[in-house]
């Protein structure tokens, strides 16, 4: 899998998290049933990083991504209950009828690893496992 970012707008631009980080700083973190109907992104419009409507080979990617998808990880929430991490999981386990999800989240959130950055200008060519 190509490296991930958390991306958020922000008064100062577009705020960049390493997901690698994210999952680093969580790791010793309680893990905690978080259920699915908290989670606001699922009642948002699809992928807010595309200018246009997403393509169908784009949505196939992400079914595969959603596919492939391992709950045995929890998800991570931002201190404010924002998915930094894991929305693949969550549509998982909505499509499994699940009614919560496991989750870790910040008491406060760390500061972004790039601050009013374009996406296109971060490494994505390590691989990560």
């Amino acid at each position: 899998m190509r490296k991930q970012y958390y991306f958020r707008q922000s008064s100062r631009g577009l705020l960049a998290w390493d997901v690698d980080q994210l999952v680093a700083r969580t790791r010793d973190f309680p893990v905690l049933q978080i259920p699915l109907a908290d989670i606001r992104e699922i009642r948002e419009p699809f992928s807010p990083e595309f200018d246009e409507p997403p393509s169908w080979k784009c949505i196939v990617e992400h079914i595969r991504l959603i596919d492939t998808a391992d709950l045995c990880f929890p998800i991570i929430l931002s201190s404010q209950g924002w998915v930094m991490d894991g929305m693949h999981r969550v549509i998982k386990a909505l499509l499994m009828n699940r009614t919560t999800i496991d989750a870790v989240r910040f008491t406060t959130d760390p500061e972004p690893d790039c601050i009013d950055i374009d996406p296109s200008q971060l490494p994505y060519d390590e691989i990560v496992s």
